[in-house]
């Protein structure tokens, strides 16, 4: 019998979140309105969120010596969080993130990996790996990536993958490789469409090799299900004061609902239900809701009951 629910691996980080105007051309300067030190990283994100959502779930990351003992650290621990198998560099500094947002909600973040830079050289959590029903590959190391979904496949866990900002990274044999591993791949549609041009693949093939559902997210116009019919959902729109962290909360509520058995269509609803709340705050962590408040708003918005056990 599977002890956790959910395991998350990659980036567990630190956020300075930083509000401008507009972005500076290059050689040039622009003042920061506003700045916030905050937690984040794609990985911890999902296991926070779906931690709060009724999950069992573990985190493998690699942090720095600065972590053990740190406000996060207590946090994770607060949420029931697994951190037996997190890698700790003691002689560096854990990730930190430089998210600026303008005036019109675009992004540009600028990440220092630290202690993440020792993903490479590190073994699989097989252990951690058996105990996990489902499996999510966030932002992170693509060798570590690939040799944690290598494990997850032979142990027949469930896989999800979502590469994110360090899509770059990936070169295109470990990116393939690690989709064909895949059951369900999560992008915005920057990055499905940065997947399908580095691999020359159109949806449909992605899907014949690996993910049978391909989850493209759109921010405010909704996402898209690719599975054996395309499903459309809409975006549950708020004021938004900051978008940071709504599609690690999408990747999380999506998979919450789908670990239960829940029809796609719904499993989309209740992600961007979820992602509604994170929007609505400053920082990735800052505005998580329980199961309850989904509930709530999921049932009002939608004019549906939500068949999903609490």
């Amino acid at each position: 019998m599977n002890e956790i629910d959910l395991l998350a691996i990659g980036h567990t980080a630190i956020d300075y979140i930083i509000q401008i105007d507009e972005f500076p051309p290059p050689n040039s300067s622009v003042t920061i309105k506003r700045m916030k030190k905050m937690h984040g990283g794609a990985a911890a994100n999902v296991a926070l969120i779906a931690s709060s959502l009724n999950l069992k779930t573990s985190l493998v990351s690699a942090v720095g010596g600065d972590f053990i003992g740190s406000e996060y650290h207590e946090k994770l621990k607060k949420f029931k969080i697994n951190t037996d198998s997190m890698i700790i560099i003691e002689d560096e500094s854990t990730p930190t993130a430089f998210i600026m947002t303008n005036s019109k909600k675009d992004q540009i973040s600028y990440f220092y990996w630290g202690a993440a830079k020792n993903f490479k050289n590190t073994e699989a959590p097989y252990k951690t790996i058996q105990e996990a029903r489902a499996v999510h590959l966030a932002t992170g190391d693509p060798s570590f990536n690939g040799k944690c979904g290598e494990i997850a496949r032979k142990e027949d866990k469930i896989i999800s993958f979502d590469p994110g900002q360090d899509l770059h990274l990936y070169t295109k044999k470990q990116l393939e490789k690690v989709i064909r591993l895949t059951d369900i791949l999560f992008g915005n549609h920057f990055e499905i469409d940065r997947i399908q041009k580095k691999l020359s693949m159109n949806i449909k093939k992605l899907q014949e090799i690996g993910p049978h559902i391909i989850v493209k997210t759109y921010g405010k116009q909704g996402s898209i299900i690719y599975a054996e019919e395309k499903i459309e959902i809409g975006a549950i729109v708020r004021r938004a004061i900051d978008p940071t962290g709504a599609g690690d909360s999408y990747r999380a509520g999506f998979l919450r609902a789908y670990l239960e058995g829940a029809d796609l269509e719904t499993c989309g609803k209740f992600a961007s239900t979820v992602a509604s709340f994170i929007v609505e705050a400053e920082g990735t962590q800052t505005n998580i809701p329980n199961y309850k408040m989904v509930k709530n708003r999921y049932e009002n918005y939608w004019n549906e009951k939500l068949k999903l056990k609490g």
